[in-house]
């Protein structure tokens, strides 16, 4: 059974649940100790394609998915014929295979992959390795990783890390600090801050800016600023949001930003699948409120076909500041690569 990330994690002054964060934290030394052999241990592979990495710090919710498409599309601008490669989480296919949106669903490749395939050619592969070669092989001539920070398994020209932005109302996007399981982490900061070329801070799109203490905990690592832009405004009338991402209260926030009449909102797990009953529950609800469903491009792909057409999905796109500089970086990345 999946369980909602705890908001908890996100509040660093670590004001609430100070027993649980204690009685985890020796879960939370293995988890660090565990991930720091894997990469020292490694020998990463040269597929002979510039790969460049799209990973985060944390266990999920920055928006790497939606960076990563704006990537593979400023590389498309440049000429690139770049491929995206995803391990293709939740879905039951451990690849290599190329992601046919016409042909596979979300329990087949799982749902971050379907959306990078939406624009770009991508591949899911358990073997990363196997699936870089795949990708060569039929034309790549770079790789994008999606979620790759943490594994070793491939030289990387360019391993961007993205951050969440999203210092209001007490969050941190790192929380406290603390590695998973009694914190966000997936390894400690500047363990992975080390191993990055740049970071990319995603901005909600009504935040005023970039939290210069946030800025400052990157030291003299670039950092690229973008933002998380709605790609169409919510449409009018009561609606009733809901959402299975690691950040869901994010969406209902960013709704309300956008202008939407959201009279509830329901939060499910990261990459929940949508029982028949959830689905059910929500259409009575909105029935009671005479509005209508509302929820994530991401979230939407993993809904039964029968319901699909029952709710609306509202996708968002990341939009650099400075796509200019971005291009830039890429075109070292693959010169020097």
């Amino acid at each position: 059974m999946k369980l909602n990330t705890p908001r908890w994690w996100y509040d660093r002054e670590r004001r609430h649940a100070p027993m649980t964060r204690m009685l985890l934290k020796p879960l939370s030394w293995v988890w660090a100790a565990a991930t720091a052999r894997r990469i020292a241990r490694a020998a990463p592979y040269d597929p002979g394609v510039p790969v460049i990495s799209i990973g985060n710090l944390t266990v999920g919710g920055s928006g790497k998915t939606p960076v990563a498409r704006e990537i593979l599309c400023l590389l498309r601008a440049d000429g690139v014929d770049a491929h995206a490669l995803s391990r293709g989480y939740g879905g039951r296919l451990e690849g290599p295979v190329r992601v046919d949106p016409a042909v596979h669903t979300a329990a087949d490749v799982g749902d971050e992959p379907l959306m990078l395939a939406l624009d770009s050619p991508a591949w899911i592969a358990r073997d990363r390795v196997a699936g870089a070669r795949a990708a060569a092989a039929a034309g790549a001539r770079a790789l994008v990783l999606d979620d790759a920070h943490q594994n070793p398994a491939l030289e990387k020209a360019l391993s961007l890390v993205v951050v969440d932005g999203e210092t209001r109302d007490h969050e941190w996007p790192f929380g406290d600090g603390s590695v998973f399981p009694s914190g966000p982490m997936r390894e400690p900061l500047k363990a992975g801050l080390a191993r990055a070329d740049a970071v990319v801070v995603l901005l909600p799109a009504d935040a005023p800016g970039a939290d210069p203490e946030l800025i400052a905990a990157f030291g003299a690592l670039p950092v690229f600023i973008a933002r998380l832009q709605p790609a169409a405004p919510p449409p009018p009338g009561p609606l009733i949001g809901f959402a299975g991402i690691a950040k869901p209260w994010k969406v209902e926030r960013s709704l309300k930003a956008a202008g939407a009449d959201l009279v509830d909102f329901a939060p499910f797990p990261d990459h929940a699948a949508f029982r028949e009953q959830d689905l059910r529950f929500l259409a009575d609800r909105a029935e009671q409120f005479g509005a209508r469903l509302i929820t994530t491009e991401k979230d939407w792909s993993r809904l039964p076909p029968a319901w699909r057409a029952r709710v609306i999905s509202w996708p968002v796109k990341a939009t650099f500041e400075d796509p200019a500089a971005v291009s830039a970086a890429l075109r070292a990345a693959l010169a020097a690569g």
